[in-house]
């Protein structure tokens, strides 16, 4: 067994099932080894694309998603989609396949230092050895697992990639232990409770990864507590449920802000600021904040307890405290929805985001995956779209990179190949990854891309808009006549709420990948985005 294969060998006992990425000569030797192993090796069209991939299958099922790429441009494209593992919490193994040994620190064609490179961007960076192969793939798995997840890289040298390995498969780490804060956390929610008139609950990223949804739940409802989310904290509770009230940052953020102001009291369970500051919204409430980590904030917040630690534990017993009367009253959060979902929905005549997305929700099932990309799409559809299941909301939050929806949403299929999983992307961002088509043809995966054609990059658009700048630099060109297909994929043009649910039918039956090419008003963003 070569290092290579005892690097396949290690992958499969940790339950990696895909390794994503872009062949080179010094890629072959671990290709061919995945080759013999029940590993499969899913070629995509750029390295980006298969950082993006590894993120959402770590996000998905909690086993290390796993990236490849060769040396120099091929480590630079990665590090894109390495990035969004870094910031959003996934665990991930990215691989940079390298010059070999001898050569490693000469100026030589297309090397550069990949540690430098991805020390910014990962939890670790290990240097792969004849002596520590092993040894660093299991320590990899279990740093990229620990709380909070994220990408561990390794660099391998083309030589020891090919040399006879010198140590045996073994058994994993097992990632350390959080510690308690159960105890702390109810004292300290106890005695705010207490003193609070209007409450208000807040969750997002770190409650993705949590197993206590159920307990969350049965302490808003003893409680009576209303709940706002993040992006990413979509689905950990029930927005179907009356005492949900919004998405914090995103679009009408005007309208959940005033709702916010209400309160006298924030009590943050599983929120992680990488996705929005404390300090961009939060004022003079006082926080109570209980996650996996400590918040990193400024001395200008009032928080008056700041708990790192096993969240689940945590929110457990939160969830065994005796009811404590508040001020909110059930009319109080009707009121909420009502006016946002009005508000999220201008009424101009024109085809918009908006009418997309009803038709979506309408048509696909409840445990259907939605994977959509950054843009001004990505403040509608976190407002607006209405899950009550983890994880069938896909987008990141804390990279924010274009490019991440369509490989998103294959890696989601991949994982999930028994359920409904649609891509929805902005016209910039499909002209970043329309390429992505190609695996999705050859993989067979039936999954329907919509694209939003407006012929802008409507979130940069608005944005000019907003400080009163010409717009420059954000017009796409006039949308053109959809194509009887992108690289063999079929695709459909929809000018309409009636035609998009006739191409989605249409696109959900192929049993393949397709692309539905919504045109819509870019000038329904500028009254959501931002207001």
């Amino acid at each position: 067994m070569n290092n290579a294969e005892l690097i396949v060998r290690l992958l499969e006992q940790a339950g990696v099932r895909w390794v994503f990425g872009v062949p080179s000569g010094p890629v072959l030797p671990l290709i061919e080894a995945l080759r013999k192993s029940d590993v499969d090796y899913v070629l995509t069209a750029s390295e980006t694309s298969a950082g993006f991939m590894a993120a959402t299958v770590g996000q998905l099922t909690g086993v290390p998603g796993v990236c490849v790429s060769t040396v120099g441009p091929g480590a630079t494209n990665l590090a894109t989609g390495v990035g969004a593992a870094w910031l959003d919490g996934a665990p991930t193994i990215a691989i940079t396949c390298n010059v070999p040994t001898p050569w490693l620190e000469r100026r030589i064609q297309m090397r550069i230092d990949h540690h430098a490179l991805f020390r910014p961007l990962t939890k670790a960076t290990i240097p792969l050895r004849n002596d520590n192969v092993g040894e660093a793939i299991r320590a990899a798995i279990a740093i990229a697992l620990e709380e909070v997840p994220g990408p561990v890289h390794l660099d391998l040298p083309e030589d020891v990639a090919s040399a006879v390995a010198a140590e045996d498969v073994v058994e994993t780490h097992v990632p350390r232990s959080l510690d308690a804060v159960a105890d702390q956390a109810v004292e300290v929610v106890k005695r705010a409770l207490r003193e609070a008139h209007r409450p208000i609950v807040l969750t997002g990223l770190a409650m993705a990864r949590s197993h206590a949804s159920d307990a969350l739940r049965a302490f808003i409802e003893r409680q009576n507590l209303p709940l706002i989310s993040t992006l990413h904290g979509k689905g950990m509770f029930p927005e179907s449920h009356p005492n949900w009230c919004g998405v914090l940052g995103r679009a009408r953020r005007s309208d959940v802000q005033a709702f916010v102001d209400q309160a006298d009291l924030v009590i943050a369970i599983g929120y992680d600021p990488i996705e929005i500051n404390y300090e961009e919204w939060i004022g003079r409430l006082p926080v109570v904040h209980i996650s996996t980590e400590p918040a990193d904030v400024a001395d200008t917040v009032d928080i008056r307890a700041n708990l790192g630690g096993a969240m689940d534990g945590a929110i457990q017993a939160l969830a065994s405290l005796p009811a404590i009367d508040n001020e909110w009253s059930e009319a109080d959060f009707a009121g909420q929805r009502e006016r946002l979902d009005a508000a999220l929905r201008p009424d101009d005549g024109t085809f918009g985001a908006h009418h997309v997305l009803d038709v979506l929700r309408d048509r696909l099932p409840e445990d259907a995956i939605l994977a959509y990309d950054v843009g001004a799409h990505t403040h509608q559809i976190a407002t607006q779209w209405r899950t009550d299941r983890p994880g069938t909301c896909l987008a990141t939050n804390g990279w924010s990179s274009m490019g991440f929806g369509m490989p998103a949403a294959y890696a989601a299929k991949l994982v999930h190949p028994d359920r409904t999983v649609v891509g929805l992307v902005g016209d910039g961002c499909f002209q970043m990854t329309v390429g992505e088509l190609a695996m999705a043809r050859r993989l067979d995966l039936a999954v329907p891309i919509v694209v939003l054609n407006d012929g802008w990059l409507g979130l940069m658009k608005v944005k000019q808009e907003r400080k009163h700048y010409p717009l420059s630099a954000v017009y796409l060109g006039d949308p053109v006549p959809s194509p009887p297909h992108y690289f063999g994929v079929p695709c459909r043009p929809a000018n309409n709420a009636a035609e998009l649910a006739a191409a989605l039918d249409w696109a959900l039956a192929l049993g393949g990948p397709s692309v539905i090419e919504a045109f819509i008003d870019v000038e329904s963003y500028s009254s959501t985005v931002f207001d």
